[in-house]
């Protein structure tokens, strides 16, 4: 029999809480009783304080909905949400998981002994790949999410990732759609892109939210974020782009402006992901668009991507095959429909087998709920050990003495087993010694491939910019030339605080070993010096250059080996005219440490 016990499904995300009551219809289908959509503020955006706000919304809006339900499924906000489709090797079963281990360790850009992570296996690729969707998120971020639902005295049952959670809404909904289809939800910080075709999927998060909106004209008009987020929501717009009256408020007519760059940039990521989907992941060419988000329903966003994309854009409707209660404002669900998508996804996952089942809870939070609802025997225990005890009291004096006896007895015994031990304890310190001599070459074996990996994404990078300007310039001249080339690495190793200074490797030269700083040398930091061939010359456009070197930084920002917040440009662009090229520094921080 079905359990028809309401439940909630709550997603803390970056920009708003949203809630839901879901219980389980006659037919076995899910029945919406309640929702509720809280801002959350810059507050809510800022690591010292979100943990308070989250749990001031989530008490206040129980209290609001008079909601009774304790059960809770939760969603991680996707900016603390690290997630990564692998392929691995046809191998036999017992053998995936220590695979997918290896990768985790490979591509998880913490330690592991500090994140809870999962997988599933997705399907298999043509040539016989396994297709792996590869999730995590630090335990800190969950054990908080554990926090507050025990605050405001609810029980955590599952902890959820958003795009997880989306996949799961939209293969709900949409199951019908067998041809490429993209899903764009565009949250408060960061922005989840996903692609459905004849059940494949996969996703990419984009660093790319529309705090930043309200960030930029909070400080073009010197407002306070919360009240800057009120303007843009009551009255922003996203700008046509091109010749068009401008509105006569001076606050629409900066948003406008703002929104348009903001959704400038985000195309930019999206049709960079659609030609990572289609030349890597041999995807089709994407049919058709669907929005999510709070910031999908800016006015002229799905006209702005459609004129962009060139495809049909829709907004998301993750109640399509959902049961509303005869309670719910239709009119007020209507207008919020499409921010839902993680909440119902997360509901779905009390029905039945979903395609895509991840559980992110901490050993830590699952110890713990063992022991709550194990705390009322663990009080009925004691009580009854205080009764015992008396008893045993009483007996205590008897015994005594035939204990006595008895231990008279068993001191020659004892002391044969005190020498087995001791001759254990000392095989066991020789195990251990052994165990870390080869966890170290393990650790070694690891790292071996490392410097590899590097140059071959800084190859690709290059070879990725070279090919984005070569189509930026074709309106001005058609088959440009464009070469780029690293001409000079230096690196500040932890070995010495002078770094050392290398020039990028030859591959015409046989068996050269990468030039060591040390044993143990290693560096996070590289500042790489560029030359490219001279644009404004072949193109007469003066700022040519400037957009090779920014199209170079982009590049790397967006490669998961590299850190985005500090990979910049360093120093000047320096033509040279006799050669015809010119000269970019770039300082590029790797997310592990490289071995020198």
């Amino acid at each position: 029999m079905l359990n028809t016990k309401s439940f909630l499904t709550v997603d803390f995300g970056a920009g708003s809480l949203k809630l839901a009551e879901f219980e389980v219809n006659e037919a076995g289908g899910l029945r919406l009783k309640t929702f509720a959509i809280k801002p959350l503020g810059a507050e809510g955006s800022a690591e010292a304080t979100r943990e308070a706000v989250i749990l001031k919304a989530l008490q206040e809006t129980l209290v609001e909905k008079n909601i009774k339900a304790r059960g809770v499924n939760v969603c991680a906000p996707g900016y603390h949400v690290f997630s990564k489709f692998v392929k691995l090797p046809p191998v036999d079963s017992g053998k995936v998981t220590q695979i997918i281990q290896y990768e985790a360790q490979q591509n998880v850009p913490f330690p592991l002994a500090e994140v809870v992570w999962d997988y599933q296996i997705l399907g298999s690729a043509p040539g016989g790949e396994l297709e792996v969707l590869l999730v995590a998120v630090k335990s800190d971020v969950v054990e908080g999410l554990f926090r507050v639902a025990a605050q405001a005295k609810l029980q955590l049952q599952l902890c959820d990732a958003s795009p997880a959670a989306l996949c799961n809404a939209f293969r709900f909904n949409y199951g019908d759609l067998e041809d490429c289809t993209m899903l764009l939800d565009i949250g408060a910080k960061t922005s989840n892109l996903l692609f459905f075709e004849k059940g494949k999927v996969f996703s990419r998060s984009i660093n790319l939210g529309a705090n930043s909106i309200t960030q930029d004209f909070a400080s073009e008009v010197k407002l306070k974020f919360d009240a800057a987020e009120q303007i843009k929501i009551a009255e922003g717009f996203v700008s046509l782009g091109g010749a068009y009256e401008e509105p006569e408020s001076p606050n629409q007519a900066a948003i406008s402006k703002i929104a348009r760059q903001f959704m400038t940039k985000l195309h930019i990521q999206v049709n960079q992901t659609i030609q990572f989907y289609r030349g890597q992941q041999g995807g089709a060419q994407p049919q058709r668009l669907f929005l999510s988000g709070g910031a999908s329903i800016m006015p002229y966003t799905a006209q702005f991507f459609a004129e962009k994309l060139n495809i049909p854009v829709e907004y998301f409707n993750p109640l399509r095959n959902v049961q509303i209660d005869p309670s719910v404002n239709l009119e007020e669900l209507a207008q919020v429909a499409h921010s839902l998508g993680e909440v119902v996804g997360l509901g779905l996952r009390n029905l039945a087998n979903c395609p895509v089942e991840m559980n992110l809870m901490p050993d830590s939070t699952l110890r713990w709920q063992a022991f709550d609802q194990k705390k009322p025997y663990f009080i009925a225990t004691i009580f009854s050990l205080v009764l015992v005890a008396g008893a045993v009291g009483f007996l205590f004096q008897k015994l005594a003495v035939t204990k006595e006896n008895d231990s008279n007895d068993l001191d020659p015994k004892v002391a044969e087993l005190q020498d087995k031990a001791d001759r254990f304890s000392n095989a066991y310190q020789q195990f251990q010694t052994a165990k870390a001599e080869s966890d170290q070459i393990t650790s070694w074996m690891g790292s071996r491939y490392y410097w590899g990996d590097v140059l071959t994404e800084l190859r690709r990078v290059l070879i990725q910019s070279e090919d984005d300007m070569k189509q930026k310039l074709s309106a001005q001249k058609p088959n440009v030339e464009t070469g780029i080339w690293i001409e000079q690495m230096t690196s500040l190793a932890n070995a010495g605080a002078n770094g050392s200074t290398f020039p990028a490797p030859d591959n015409n030269a046989p068996n050269t070993p990468p030039p060591y700083a040390g044993a143990d040398a290693s560096t996070n930091a590289i500042t790489l010096v560029c030359r490219a061939v001279d644009l404004t010359k072949v193109t007469g456009d003066a700022s040519a250059n400037n957009e090779t070197a920014f199209e170079v930084e982009n590049q790397l920002k967006t490669s998961p080996l590299f850190d985005p917040k500090t990979t910049q440009l360093s120093g000047q662009i320096t033509p040279d005219d006799a050669t015809g090229t010119f000269t970019f520094g770039v300082t590029i921080t790797l997310q592990n440490p490289l071995k020198l």
